[in-house]
């Protein structure tokens, strides 16, 4: 177990002790990933099975790594049966073994935000509804909090507590909009989101059969980032764990952050509680940051009232104190932040990759994007439109979901006339008209569109019965061919492509390259999943698609650029130098957020974890005035510069010294809680990659598997050059693992995988 050797005390109990509920309290930098992977290493270590094994995350990038260390530790043969993946994407799992419980079919659609805000913006306009007093955003994120909260549209009728709080929001009418997208959800076959979770505590409160075959089938349950769960997520856990009483939760009550997403930070307070008698283990120790940022941290958080103790403590070199830079507005603190990545950068010869500039909101970027381009310093803002949100990414993927389901509604009027085929908007209203006088979906009503109860003229009939033979063809082959192959099909026969590369317009090239791009990762998805002996049909890569978290949906063009992101967005990641800007007060903290106690203290958690993503260098800026809504107004530095303790900040020269009492800072005075990604630019963006990846050296040409024996080094055309560590297997069965110097371990089925010795 020479893994074991690679941990300090801390963590090693953390991971040894394997019975009965344990709570790991990780602080940021802690090696808290490093704990949760050797943990589960350990387990199959000792002869648990894996798939004895549950395993839940926040984000698939999380699972996939956690997955790759424990198979260097183990083997790939041993992790490969583990449950493990994020919250969403287990229950989604279980949800399909057991949808006809439910009342759906197991290829239901999952909706994401925007096909979900598109039917509720329906429902709205369809009850007559001012979409001004009613939006369609605010509905949506005041039925998510009912779901996390386990309140069904039909419980939401009836509690007279939420129809007065609607009253008195003047939107008594959210009720009516819940109950009718409820029921169009059901109707077309489909899940969004928070149904992933509702459904089921639904499935394990009804059929207590059921929750007894998963409480027996998981004997270990593991649970990352448990600050971040939600009361759904926190009860299904509970439920699963309650027969075997072997869980382990790691997270860090100081970077609970997620409130606004209903994560609630009692879950990981209250887990000793909930669990008596738990083991409690503290890691404690920061190997990211140097001792000033970490103590400066320490010093801040330390003013919450809400949180389980600890000291964090780093063992790097001390480094430099942190610089707080003052500037009269927030187009002259652009300017300063700026130059001042540009002296670090030429004078200690690092990347661009080793900045990053945090904000509270993502409207600030326009003053750092404007300085940094100025002096040509190449930059990328977080938080854009994701590649999935383009509108051409969003039509090939409503025709995939209406290929593997149907009565998928949202995504049927997504492209029912698109491309133009005549179907208009009247024709549109006509089906749903009759799809709901009917009680039918409206794909129903189009499969049988000639019979005599419709009323559609010869020309509407022909027009309809040439989409439905267009979907019902592609349709009835998702089973058979993989998904490359229908995608390049659909997307082709719809007349999606060629419409797009008949616009040569800038924007219609970029459009074109992007369709190009999907199809590339289709066909990256399709081939990397026969060759390691997973399902390779439509289905599954549609729902790995629709689960992909805020941080999976991220490009990985690793270029070399500074990054640009709000400090939600940062968390989990770590940069060598970090400028943390606009810290004013009703900025950071929110005017919003910090008019509470309770609001506060999660704004200085939000702090933290800011504070907490620089390696070596911390920069916090200000400035005296800002525009807002097109006025100048005057600013207050926040509160939270203040809070850190003095002899970790470096002052700037204009501002009086402390010691003088005449500082704008008034340090070491109690203050009052009432309101007042480790980037490696070697790595090409995403469409240089896939395209290169499908060309190997010039003349590549495989070798006969037969010849291949381990040890050898062999060349792959998508994962270049790689050494095969072991052959198992036999005939069509033959599996080689190779480790490739890019892309890590990998198991390959020889039948579908190239290799060329080399």
């Amino acid at each position: 177990m020479e893994y074991l050797d690679k941990l300090n005390e801390e963590q090693k109990n953390a991971v040894i002790n394997t019975k009965g509920p344990s709570l790991v309290i990780a602080g940021a930098g802690s090696g808290k990933t490093r704990v949760l992977t050797y943990r589960i290493a350990h387990l199959l270590n000792s002869g648990v099975k894996a798939h004895k094994i549950l395993a839940l995350t926040f984000t698939n990038k999380a699972a996939r790594e956690m997955k790759a260390r424990i198979s260097d530790i183990v083997g790939s043969q041993a992790a490969s049966s583990l449950w493990m993946g994020t919250f969403h994407s287990i229950f989604s799992r279980i949800l399909r073994y057991e949808a006809e419980t439910l009342g759906y079919s197991s290829n239901f659609t999952i909706y994401d935000t925007q096909d979900s805000r598109n039917l509720i913006k329906t429902i709205i306009k369809e009850l007559k509804l001012d979409d001004k007093a009613y939006r369609p955003n605010e509905v949506q994120a005041r039925i998510s909090m009912a779901k996390n909260n386990l309140i069904t549209s039909e419980v939401y009728s009836n509690k007279s507590s939420i129809i007065s709080a609607d009253n008195a929001l003047k939107k008594p009418r959210i009720h009516e909009i819940y109950k009718y997208y409820a029921a169009r959800c059901k109707k077309a076959d489909a899940m969004d989101f928070d149904d992933l979770l509702l459904n089921t505590n639904i499935l394990f409160r009804d059929h207590p059969e059921l929750l007894d075959k998963y409480q027996s089938k998981f004997d270990y349950i593991l649970v990352d980032e448990y600050q971040d769960t939600n009361y759904s997520q926190y009860l299904i856990v509970k439920k699963l764990a309650a027969a075997h009483n072997n869980i382990c939760v790691v997270g860090d009550d100081a970077q609970s952050i997620y409130s606004f997403r209903g994560a609630k930070i009692e879950n990981i307070l209250k887990f000793q509680n909930d669990y008596k008698g738990c083991a409690l283990y503290k890691l404690e120790r920061n190997y990211r940051s140097t001792p000033t940022i970490v103590n400066a941290a320490n010093s801040v958080i330390d003013k919450n009232s809400k949180q389980l103790k600890k000291v964090s403590y780093s063992k790097n070199e001390d480094g430099a104190r942190i610089k707080v830079i003052k500037t009269l507005t927030d187009k002259e603190e652009g300017f300063k932040i700026a130059h001042e990545i540009h002296d670090i950068h030429m004078e200690n010869n690092l990347t661009y990759n080793d900045f990053a500039i945090l904000y509270r909101t993502n409207s600030q970027s326009r003053a750092f994007e404007e300085s940094l381009r100025k002096i040509n310093i190449p930059y990328k803002v977080y938080g854009g439109l994701s590649f999935y949100q383009r509108k051409e990414i969003k039509d090939i993927l409503a025709y995939l979901r209406l290929l593997t389901n149907p009565n998928d509604e949202e995504a049927l009027k997504r492209v029912i006339n698109y491309p133009k085929r005549g179907i208009g908007l009247s024709t549109v209203e006509k089906i749903k008209q009759y799809a709901q006088m009917y009680e039918k979906s409206m794909w129903d009503i189009i499969s049988n569109i000639g019979t005599a109860q419709y009323d559609f003229n010869s020309g509407t009939v022909k027009k309809l019965y040439g989409f439905y033979e267009l979907i019902n063809s592609f349709g009835n082959r998702v089973t058979s061919a993989n998904a490359y192959d229908i995608t390049h099909g659909i997307a082709q026969a719809s007349g999606i492509i060629s419409e797009i590369q008949s616009d040569k317009t800038t924007e219609g090239i970029s459009r074109y390259e992007n369709i190009q791009e999907l199809l590339n990762s289709v066909k990256d998805y399709t081939q990397t999943s026969l060759e390691e002996g997973n399902d390779p049909y439509l289905s599954s890569f549609i729902e790995e698609i629709a689960l992909l978290t805020d941080q999976d949906k991220g490009d990985n063009n690793d270029y070399n650029f500074v990054t640009l992101m709000t400090a939600h967005s940062a968390k989990g990641l770590e940069f060598k130098n970090v400028f943390i800007v606009g810290l004013e007060e009703e900025l950071f903290p929110s005017s919003m957020a910090g008019s509470t106690a309770q609001g506060l203290e999660e704004e200085r958690r939000l702090f933290y974890v800011a504070l907490t993503r620089a390696e070596e260098r911390l920069f916090l800026s200000y400035t005296k005035s800002r525009f807002k809504w097109g006025n100048v107004v005057q600013c207050k530095p926040s509160r939270f510069i203040s809070e850190i303790d003095s002899k970790y900040v470096d002052l700037p020269r204009e501002l009086e010294d402390v010691s003088t009492g005449k500082s704008e800072f008034n340090y070491n005075k109690k203050v009052s809680s009432k309101p007042s990604f480790n980037f490696n630019n070697k790595r090409l963006k995403p469409l240089d990659r896939i395209k290169s990846i499908n060309h190997a050296t010039e003349g590549f040409v495989p070798d006969n598997p037969s010849k291949l024996e381990g040890g050898m080094s062999v060349e792959h055309q998508r994962f270049g050059i790689g050494t095969i560590i072991t052959i198992e297997g036999s005939g069509m069965e033959k599996k080689a693992t190779v480790d490739f110097k890019n892309f890590g371990k990998k198991q390959l089925l020889l039948k579908f995988a190239k290799l060329k010795i080399v």
